[in-house]
């Protein structure tokens, strides 16, 4: 039998779980296909579960090339996971939700127009002021007069869950920073990917409309001021839960990721740090909560923040989205109290109900709440964690201690979807995250949204949510078309914590390809030589292994050498060793995530295929295999950068290379080539270094010989046409350096190129090549000099090009640190 119908086999309407009945999103009572799954039927019955493990393992390679990551509170990032069955919503079921959404959302900036605004929700005793004024979310200093916006929610987002009927209800409002609408357009990529034929027949809403009124209602919502608004996307980092999410969004919108740091108030406004100068930002988009925004009037000492944006927000200098006090409405305790507040704020019933909650601060709801704890889930009006892992006992104390703290809610049966599981196809919970615009003048809902699904152990997943047209002629999302912007260019962005980031991205790279080129190199060495130490192969042999502990800044043994070269391979906490540039050669990137080609993951999902290879068989030429592996998604990210834009980001790429590229090649010279160790040993070792460096093809062509430390210095040191030899990096450093914006000919590392690019003028073969007893003492010198210009250089760099920015300068009574 095929999945499906094993499935709908398998489960019977209604299921009971846990005493209460479950409605299943594909399988009605009697057996049959819901109506959303019908015209599917065709395709989708046919699938087997071999079939969906064949997509799913599709899904888990595509998700894993475009690095799609999710990082769980106080962990490290996990990979993202989507089960390849989609949640369907036919159209009919579609249209009240939308609706409901639509009413749902203009209630919610209704609420929060009116709690830092007239207060008539206080003082018509429709909602209890305790709940509010207790509520963290509620920011005191954003209560004023001058700080009123008509319209302070563009964006909301809603948990939904099904009833036992089938009736959603919303468990949460989502309004401080919504987050989940990138692994929502994601997953619909992937989706579409991995099964075509099903979503070409499927006739659903496309996504990307939903983004461009995104992107459009963000640049209309700027201040009047501004003729060509400067919107920004604010990340608390790489570090966030949701820094993939971040970063997805930014780049749809064609909007710069920047954090806390790169931005700055002056004057009463937000400005962002660009090549040594201020540019005026009219937008926010927030990603960081309200009270780590500010570090002046709301958290002390925030760093994920702008000092001083409160003030800017009610100066009308800056349009933050959303406002700033609108994690208020994710207070749990509103929601009993949504249906009086939708009577009293738009005078109509409410259309989409909640769940069933009970605020505790009433003497009522909380002898409730304390009597049937064993059926609902207590939370804090502050934290959305459920307390049931608490004693009962213990639950009892903190809600009589602090009952206006504290809700009760029911906890609803949710709905069942076929899942892909390790035993097979398995009905498991799933819920829905919608996703609400204002656009125009009204708020509509993105058609589609993010289901996430939890197995018995609670674990999560996602699934793509199709919503059906009702009629294939239908325009996506209901948009005949989205609002004209202007066609203006918007001016270049690029913050110098971003030029950082690209220049040690291409330092990181450079260091990770030279190790593996050396370990390649060394390995090759190891299989002909390692049991044959007293040979000139065995004895050149050491001399590499000494070159890597250079490098790697750690010893190899001479008994373990597999071992140690699967440690330098897989070991991120050794210092040097690939793992490491590569885990650090992802963080650069994920910090400029927005500025980078998608392309550019796939390489990493090269270089994680290759590490699990390696742990996975344990021969000694998966060593070479799983490192030339690595190699090529290592180089792969070269044709990724070399179609960037030529903007200040990829020239300090490419400054990185060069500089790393030199450094590297100058120590590996000094551990291999200023001793002599007699004529065999020498001209195996040196043959093993043009290896190393990628110059043997070119030496052979060139010498047709032996390789001698002349011909291999002249070749690695001086030709202006081998891109390996330090002459080749120092005009790719100048060509790069020259075209930066605050390069006049006369900066610190422009003065220190002209030294580097002069002491390789004066440099003679002949002389760095002479003897003096066993050392070349000329070589050692050159060599020693040139890391410590090359290190000079690279700080000089950093101190032009990567400075904070602006002294500090007064702001009103106090005085804000830039």
């Amino acid at each position: 039998m095929t999945a499906l119908r094993d499935y709908s086999a398998a489960v019977t309407q209604p299921m009971l779980t846990g005493g209460q009945p479950r409605y299943d999103e594909v399988v009605a009572p009697d057996g049959t296909l819901r109506p959303s799954w019908r015209p599917l039927a065709e395709s989708a019955v046919q699938l087997t579960e071999t079939d969906l493990r064949r997509v799913g393992g599709d899904i888990e390679r595509f998700l894993a090339n475009d690095g799609v990551t999710y990082t769980p509170p106080e962990q490290d990032p996990e990979p993202w996971r989507l089960d390849p069955v989609p949640l369907i919503v036919e159209a009919a079921e579609w249209s009240p939700l939308e609706v409901g959404l639509a009413q749902r959302s203009e209630l919610l900036n209704a609420i929060l127009v009116d709690l830092y605004g007239p207060q008539r929700l206080l003082s018509s005793g429709v909602l209890p002021p305790a709940l509010v004024f207790a509520h963290r979310g509620f920011l005191r200093v954003c209560a004023r007069a001058s700080a009123q916006d008509p319209h302070p929610l563009l964006i909301a987002a809603a948990d939904l869950g099904r009833n036992a009927t089938g009736e959603w209800q919303v468990i949460a409002d989502r309004a401080q920073a919504p987050s989940g609408i990138g692994y929502a357009m994601e997953n619909r990529r992937v989706i579409s990917r991995v099964l075509p034929e099903l979503y070409r027949q499927a006739g659903l809403h496309r996504m990307a409309p939903f983004f461009q009124a995104l992107r459009s209602t963000l640049i209309d919502s700027a201040p009047g001021h501004a003729p060509n608004p400067r919107v920004v996307v604010l990340s608390p980092g790489t570090l966030s839960e949701t820094a993939y999410d971040q970063s997805f969004v930014a780049s749809s919108l064609g909007f710069p990721l920047v954090e806390g740091s790169d931005l700055v108030m002056r004057d009463g406004a937000v400005w962002m740090r660009v090549f040594g100068r201020l540019e005026r930002v009219d937008v926010i988009l927030r990603r960081v909560d309200a009270d780590w925004s500010d570090s002046l009037e709301l958290r002390k000492g925030s760093q994920l923040g702008v000092a001083g944006l409160t003030e800017a927000v009610r100066r009308g200098s800056v349009r933050v989205v959303n406002g700033l006090g609108a994690g208020v409405l994710e207070n749990p305790g509103l929601l009993p109290f949504m249906s009086a507040m939708c009577e009293l704020l738009l005078e109509e019933p409410l259309r989409l109900p909640s769940v069933q909650t009970y605020w505790t601060g009433d003497e009522r709801s909380m002898a409730y709440v304390l009597d049937h704890l064993d059926g609902l889930a207590v939370k804090s009006i502050d934290d959305p964690a459920d307390l049931g892992h608490l004693p009962k006992d213990r639950i009892r104390s903190l809600v009589r201690a602090e009952p206006h703290r504290y809700v009760g809610q029911e906890l609803l049966p949710l709905s069942q979807s076929p899942t892909l599981a390790a035993r097979g196809i398995e009905p498991q919970t799933v819920t829905l995250r919608t996703f609400t615009l204002r656009y125009g003048s009204t708020y509509r809902p993105l058609v589609g949204g993010l289901a996430n699904v939890y197995d018995a152990a609670n674990a999560v997943s996602s699934k793509d949510v199709w919503v059906l047209k009702e009629r294939p002629e239908d325009p996506d999302q209901g948009l005949m078309d989205v609002m004209p912007l202007t066609n203006v260019r918007a001016p270049a962005a690029m913050v110098p914590r971003v030029l950082e980031d690209m220049f040690w991205f291409g330092r990181y790279a450079e260091r990770a390809e030279d190790m593996l080129r050396l370990v390649l190199t060394a390995h090759a060495a190891a299989d002909d030589f390692g049991t044959r130490p007293r040979t000139a192969g065995g004895e050149s042999l050491a001399v590499l292994m000494s070159a890597i502990d250079r490098l790697s800044a750690s010893p190899f043994g001479p008994d373990r050498l597999d071992d140690d070269f699967r440690s330098l391979l897989l070991d991120a906490h050794r210092p040097g060793s690939v793992a490491q540039s590569i885990s650090a050669l992802r963080d650069a990137a994920q910090s400029v995530r927005d500025q980078l080609s998608p392309d550019t993951w796939q390489a990493f999902g090269s270089t994680d295929r290759a590490a699990a290879n390696l742990v996975a068989y344990h021969y000694s030429h998966q060593v070479a295999e799983s490192a030339g592996q690595a190699l090529t998604g290592i180089l792969s990210l070269q044709g990724v950068t070399a179609n960037m834009v030529r903007d200040p980001g990829w020239r300090m790429i490419g400054i990185g290379r060069a500089v790393e590229r030199a450094l590297q090649l100058c120590h590996l010279l000094a551990a291999t080539t200023t001793t002599r160790r007699g004529l065999d040993v020498d001209r195996h070792v040196h043959t093993a270094v043009l290896s190393a460096a990628e110059s043997a093809v070119t030496h052979r062509r060139r010498y047709r010989g032996y390789a001698r430390l002349a011909g291999v210095l002249e070749l690695l040191l001086l030709d202006v046409e081998n891109p390996r030899s330090l002459a080749f990096g120092v005009a790719e450093m100048r060509t790069h350096l020259a075209a930066m914006p605050e390069s006049t000919g006369s900066t610190r590392p422009e003065r220190l190129l002209d030294d580097l690019a002069e002491e390789l003028d004066r440099a003679e073969i002949a002389a760095l090549t002479a003897i003096e007893g066993e050392r070349r003492p000329n070589l050692e010198r050159f060599l020693s000099g040139y890391i410590g210009q090359l290190t000079r250089f690279a700080d000089a760099v950093g101190e032009l090009h990567f400075s904070a920015g602006p002294a500090p300068r007064s702001f009103g009574f106090a005085t804000v640190t830039e």
